[in-house]
């Protein structure tokens, strides 16, 4: 049986209303569950960035990127696994403000990827920066300190090998400037 990995797509896309579900539909057709999905702008206007992780097998991820790019309104996939992007996610907690004043949560949460937000007389609202394991760990920790809440957003990522999609498309824009001549 072929191993499973997690895998991050980044679409490059027209910001368009159907092309969430065109997308998804690609990925629910061949029953792969979406665990992270994010919608962001990009480095060129006005083209949409889709960054989306499954964990999947590489027999089945190649066959996506060709799928994806086939849908008109997306410019280029790209599929990375972990070790080939740069990634974090960004977590809010909520703790009953009594509680940062143990010892054991005073010195933890003095970690450089930790900072208080919001410091009301019954909660304290920290944001944290990590990856899966890290956020994890922290709801763990924080629930011997009365967690009240906790909210996490989906994976960020930059391709490490990339040199942008501006400049992509500027090579494209050329090549097909030279076809012309």
């Amino acid at each position: 049986m072929a191993m499973k990995n997690q895998y991050t797509f980044t679409i490059y896309a027209e910001n368009q209303v159907q092309l969430f579900q065109k997308i998804t539909l690609i990925f629910s057709r061949k029953k792969i569950n979406i665990e992270s999905f994010n919608f962001s702008s990009c480095e060129v206007d006005p083209i949409s960035r889709f960054t989306i992780l499954i964990t999947e097998t590489y027999e089945i991820v190649q066959n996506l990127v060709p799928q994806i790019e086939k849908i008109i309104e997306v410019y280029k996939c790209f599929c990375n696994t972990n070790e080939e992007i740069v990634w974090k996610q960004i977590a809010l907690f909520k703790v009953p403000t009594a509680t940062i004043y143990e010892e054991n949560l005073n010195s933890f949460l003095k970690k450089p990827n930790i900072t208080a937000v919001s410091i009301e007389r019954n909660y304290t609202v920290f944001q944290a920066t990590g990856n899966e394991e890290e956020i994890n760990d922290l709801v763990i920790k924080l629930s011997d300190f009365n967690l009240i809440e906790f909210a996490k957003s989906p994976r960020i990522a930059l391709i490490k090998k990339s040199e942008g999609f501006a400049r992509e498309i500027s090579a494209r824009e050329r090549d097909k400037e030279e076809h012309f001549i």
